[in-house]
């Protein structure tokens, strides 16, 4: 069983920065992929970032390549979301997400935590 909680969201100006948070708790984390996703109000549920277990290799999306940054600390059961230059477009609740498969797709992330709110004003 793994738990995630993330954190860090918050309200910010077009331009500016924000740093997301996604601890884990759970022995087995250090074996699992992470995802992040976010999703705006009437829109579907979309792909930010991935991440595999040792954190050699990622993947972003076309929107927020060279924006966002994914990252993660094994030791310390987390994975960072950095994410410059921010847009209004990226306001969205941010979740992350882990599983064993390293993948674009929402639907092979098993464990989700609950979202934190990123809001960009203009």
């Amino acid at each position: 069983q793994v738990q995630l909680v993330e954190s860090g969201g918050g309200l910010v100006q077009a331009g500016g920065s924000l740093r997301l948070s996604c601890a884990a708790s759970g022995r087995t984390f250090s074996s699992y992929a992470v995802g992040w996703f976010r999703q705006a109000p009437g829109k579907e549920r979309e792909f930010i970032a991935t991440i595999n277990w040792s954190g050699g290799d990622t993947v972003a999306a076309g929107s927020v390549r060279g924006r966002f940054t994914i990252s993660r600390d094994v030791a310390k059961n987390t994975v960072i979301l950095q994410m410059n230059s921010l847009k209004p477009e990226d306001t969205a609740v941010y979740y992350c997400a882990a599983g064993r498969m390293y993948s674009t797709s929402w639907n092979q992330y098993v464990y989700w935590g609950q979202g934190t709110q990123v809001t960009v004003s203009s």
